[in-house]
């Protein structure tokens, strides 16, 4: 049984669903590309990167950024694998190395030269049929892990295999959706069909809030959660994701913080 309602939701989206509590989040490089070719890369790394330390994620992705230049998608249209690894050979976030990075652009590239864009790529993928984006994104991630080893998998994991995707569901949130946080880019894919991005702390916030009962944080309680925000905003399930999150992912915002706000607006 839900323990929240719309008028919850809309509040806390109203109260936070703004640029000035992105930060720390690597959701903030993306602001910095207006063109989407450039912006799907630069979300697709700074989410493949996003496992550890906030510090450390934020210091990893403007190094690789930094690599790559003003324009990311003419860097690539220019790069070779061997020059690739050259530039990234001494790159390292926590355990991925610049040879994993190497082969996630790499694989970006060739989806680039023959769909013209990930945009195109991920679209390819979608059918008519289907309440969610899972056959596109288990289809793009197949495509860009094409002939790459097993090892490269942990950036982009696939679905297929029962993982929450967390981080490729946040990549999406980001391209698809526009609002006052995410910046879109992304007009061929419905925001109706996205999951919610899952971690262990959307995951403590989702039991909290009677959103699953679910003992894993894999992909099915991902859906089962997907479809309880779909009872309160069907046409777009994940509006509520970057407002929750703020509870503790920011220093003055917790996960207590947030029950003390739902009981509050109960009683009135």
């Amino acid at each position: 049984m839900l323990t929240v309602n719309r008028t919850f939701l809309e509040n806390l989206y109203g109260r936070y669903n703004r640029r000035e509590f992105v930060r720390p989040d690597p959701l903030q490089f993306l602001y910095d590309y207006d063109d989407p070719c450039d912006r799907e890369i630069v979300g697709l790394i700074a989410s493949s990167l996003a496992y550890g330390r906030v510090a450390q994620i934020l210091r990893s992705v403007s190094d690789l950024l930094e690599r790559m230049g003003r324009s990311p998608y003419s860097f690539l249209r220019r790069a070779s694998h061997k020059s690739l690894r050259r530039t990234f050979a001494d790159f390292r976030h926590r355990f991925t190395t610049g040879s994993e990075i190497c082969s996630m652009l790499v694989g970006v590239r060739r989806v680039i030269a023959r769909y013209g864009s990930l945009s195109a790529c991920f679209a390819s993928g979608l059918g008519d049929s289907g309440d969610t984006i899972l056959p596109a994104l288990s289809a793009f991630v197949k495509e860009l892990t094409l002939g790459t080893n097993e090892h490269s998998n942990f950036l982009l994991p696939s679905p297929a295999k029962g993982s929450a995707c967390k981080r490729l569901n946040l990549f999406l949130r980001w391209m698809v959706r526009q609002d006052a946080v995410d910046p879109g880019g992304w007009d061929n894919v419905p925001a109706c069909k996205l999951i919610v991005p899952l971690d262990t702390h959307m995951y403590r916030i989702s039991l909290a809030l009677g959103l699953t009962k679910r003992r894993q944080a894999n992909m099915r309680t991902a859906l089962q959660i997907t479809s309880a925000f779909k009872e309160i905003a069907p046409e777009d399930p994940v509006r509520y994701d970057f407002a929750l999150t703020r509870f503790g992912i920011r220093s003055d915002l917790g996960p207590s913080d947030l029950l003390k706000r739902r009981d509050a607006s109960k009683a009135n």
